[in-house]
């Protein structure tokens, strides 16, 4: 049967896995981006160093996006929910996806499918920046609640 704890667990393994993912891409960047200017039939030869900053400056938002998703999980698994620093996190991440739209808007000028990336880590931003703000007014009415006599 699935329960919450599986549905972490497998939370933490996708992230586990994008972790792998986004390692692997930024090791092997450089063949990456020979093989995709190569493949492609869009005239983008002489933009390699564009892509490879691209992709080195995205990892960082990326990985932290990924580290604070994984401990934002870690304490709900251990049944800390309402708490400040899940706020905190959700706050980090969703700068995580702002800022990762902002290097996203920069490689529009260089290629414009980069676009795409901007809308939808822009939206995620926005999404994550909402579920933050409930859980903010949870964690602000469960400090009321413990602090009632």
């Amino acid at each position: 049967m699935w329960n919450g704890k599986k549905s972490i667990g497998l939370s933490k393994l996708c992230i586990l896995f994008f972790m792998c993912v986004l390692i692997a891409t930024v090791v092997s960047a450089p063949w990456l981006t020979r093989w995709f200017l190569d493949f492609s039939q869009a005239g983008l030869k002489g933009t390699e160093t564009f892509f490879l900053a691209t992709i080195y400056v995205g990892f960082v938002p990326a990985a932290y996006l990924l580290n604070n998703l994984l401990r934002l999980l870690r304490r709900i698994e251990a049944g800390q929910v309402f708490i400040a620093e899940n706020v905190e996190r959700l706050r980090r991440i969703s700068w995580s996806c702002f800022i990762g739209a902002g290097i996203a808007l920069v490689s529009v000028f260089y290629y414009f499918p980069w676009f795409f990336v901007v809308v939808s880590a822009a939206f995620m931003g926005l999404i994550v920046r909402v579920v933050k703000n409930v859980v903010a007014q949870a964690v602000a009415l469960q400090n009321e609640v413990d602090y009632t006599i």
